[in-house]
């Protein structure tokens, strides 16, 4: 910050010295060198102080403009000079800070033992560094990254202190969301399945003696229908409004939603009332709820348990509370069942299927990908290929997707399964091109989960760095329920950063869900998928047919590739050929195929349309 003038250089000690000598120097040629040899030094040093301000100057002009905030204080520790990011910051111009202890902006947050430290580090390293939480002008406290040093003069004390700290406000609340979406439901705002297995298991270890815990997982009956009838937003305010109530009729227990249409309900209690208990929440929660002037009684099937009775483990309790809720399905609607030993067995399928598939995921071996093509429809030339997750149980042989993809969104494990199907994939790719084969792109289905859970994109981008990828070769298809789940919270801003990327996009099962032009015009997406709903009756369904044709004329118009799933049959290829649809799959061209296959048929004789 200050000008420092050197004496280290030798012509400026030869000056000083000729300085002290040229009156006592004989003979006119001898005082003319020794005041030649006095300019030279004196230019020297008038270049060195010039040079010097010149450091300073920069030094300040780099202060000035950087975004981190400066703060200078002398030796009293009283602040001498800041820089304007620092007003920025914190609010205070330099005429409200100069002079002043540092201590006046702080929030408070710290205790005398982390002041101690503080400058303990100070006076022992020379320098202190981390996070400390200050007031800006207006009140409001912010946390910062603080770093300072102590700056000792020429004889080795300490002059000054220089502090640069940076606003990370944003970070903390970054960090704030990420917590939240790991350990609570966006929609109704209630703890999630994470949460819900954290606070069952402290429940579990403060039980005093004579206490239990009443447990209830309760599944609203045919919701998907209520949710069908009255549409997406009508059904979420419904599912809030039944969180609310369940959350005020169990005041001070424990309420959170699973996913879906299922909640659950913890109570600690010193009564034994379990049967009454749920009666209660059947009750209260079939009273009517009133929504838009309708008014609207829902069905409740309820598996429930109670503890320590049936388990001293979150992990256990969960499994029998799914026994119990399965046993109640069994039944029909509208039914509850308490857990009891006999439901507890190996032999039922669901919760077998349920732990075949955490083993299944852990070990990787059983998990295959199937790889269906698609071709262009004139020329019947191979564009793609989409990567279908197969499960080969050991004992039960091949496991429909149907039946363990609801397990794995129900118990937490499509996260886990997307992120597998998504490296292997790429590894499949990367081995496919040292195979010499096709460079087409393979698409992978993305859910929500991926979406919720923020690292979607760094995932993938891993991916395509190991095994040196462009992301053109890694399309990512979107249902879309996905896109409509607001869990994921606002889509649009990722699915453009995606495609930025290079990754190609395409909205799957297009047609089965909320389909509305005023999202898809604003979708940054390549693709639609025509579901095989629409194709399957081609060309003989008059309503189909319109829709299909619909789809197709609005893709146009909107610049959109459209590919027709499912298609098995010359007449719906000559149906969709006739009218104008560019892409295809379907069994007519493939079936899925294990990559060993795909790569058989297609390193030998190429298939024709």
């Amino acid at each position: 910050m200050w000008p420092h003038f050197s004496l280290s250089r030798p012509l400026v000690w030869l000056a000083l010295a000729g300085l002290a000598a040229v009156s006592w120097l004989p003979g006119v040629w001898l005082r003319l060198t020794v005041v030649a040899i006095i300019a030279l030094g004196l230019f020297d040093a008038w270049r060195q102080v010039r040079r010097e301000h010149r450091r300073a100057r920069l030094s300040e002009a780099a202060l000035m403009l950087s975004e981190d905030g400066v703060m200078i204080s002398d030796a009293r520790n009283r602040i001498v000079a800041v820089n304007p990011a620092f007003t920025k910051i914190t609010g205070y111009a330099s005429d409200d800070v100069e002079g002043q202890d540092p201590s006046m902006l702080s929030a408070g947050r710290h205790d005398k033992v982390f002041y101690e430290r503080y400058w303990q580090s100070l006076t022992t390293t020379g320098r202190w560094e981390g996070e400390i939480w200050n007031r800006r002008k207006h009140g409001d406290e912010y946390p910062e990254w603080l770093r300072v040093q102590a700056c000792p003069d020429e004889r080795g004390r300490i002059s000054h202190y220089v502090g640069m700290f940076t606003d990370i406000s944003r970070h903390k609340a970054r960090e704030q969301d990420l917590r939240r979406i790991g350990f609570e439901d966006p929609l109704t705002g209630l703890p999630n399945r994470r949460r819900l297995h954290d606070l069952m298991t402290s429940r579990l270890r403060h039980l005093r003696a004579g206490e239990g815990l009443d447990i209830a997982l309760i599944d609203i009956d045919g919701f998907k229908a209520v949710n069908d009838a009255m549409g997406v937003d009508l059904g979420d305010r419904l599912l809030a409004r039944f969180g609310q109530r369940l959350a005020g009729h169990v005041a001070g227990g424990v309420v959170g939603r699973l996913g879906g249409d299922e909640f659950m309900v913890i109570r600690t209690t010193t009564f034994d009332d379990h049967d009454k208990w749920v009666a209660g929440l059947r009750a209260h929660l079939s009273e009517p709820f009133e929504l838009n002037g309708d008014s609207l009684r829902l069905g409740l099937t309820i598996g429930s348990c109670r503890a320590p009775e049936d388990g001293r483990d979150s992990g256990v309790l969960f499994q029998r509370l799914e026994s119990a809720l399965y046993s109640a399905k069994r039944h029909g609607r509208n039914h509850d069942q308490r857990f009891r030993p006999s439901l507890d067995v190996a032999g039922d399928r669901q919760l077998a299927l349920v732990n075949d598939l955490r083993a299944a995921l852990a070990s990787g071996g059983q998990l295959e990908l199937h790889y269906q093509t698609q071709h262009r429809l004139d020329s019947g030339e191979l564009v793609g290929m989409e990567a279908l997750l197969r499960w080969r149980h050991p004992q039960h042989g091949m496991i429909s997707p149907g039946d363990f993809i609801p397990l794995a969104e129900r118990h937490g494990m499509m996260s886990a399964l997307g992120n597998w199907v998504v490296e292997r994939a790429a590894a499949q790719l990367a081995n496919w091109r040292l195979a010499g084969m096709p460079a087409v792109p393979v698409w992978v289905n993305i859910s929500a989960i991926q979406l919720i859970q923020g690292d979607l994109e760094s995932r993938l981008a891993a991916c395509l760095s190991q095994h040196q990828l462009p992301a053109s070769m890694l399309g990512l298809e979107l249902t879309e329920s996905v896109l409509l789940d607001e869990r994921a919270g606002d889509i649009y801003p990722r699915m453009a950063a995606l495609r930025a990327l290079g990754h190609q996009i395409a909205i799957d099962d297009f047609g089965t869900g909320y389909s509305s032009l005023s999202y898809l015009k604003r979708l940054p997406v390549d693709k639609l998928k025509l579901d095989r709903a629409f194709v399957s009756a081609l060309p003989d369904d008059p309503a189909d047919a319109s829709i299909v044709s619909a789809v197709l004329a609005m893709a146009r118009g909107l610049d959109l590739e459209v590919i027709a799933e499912g298609v098995e049959t010359e007449a719906q290829r000559q149906f969709l050929l006739q009218h104008g649809c560019p892409l295809v799959q379907g069994f007519l061209f493939s079936r899925p195929l294990p990559a060993a296959e795909v790569e058989a048929h297609q390193l030998g004789e190429p298939q024709s349309a």
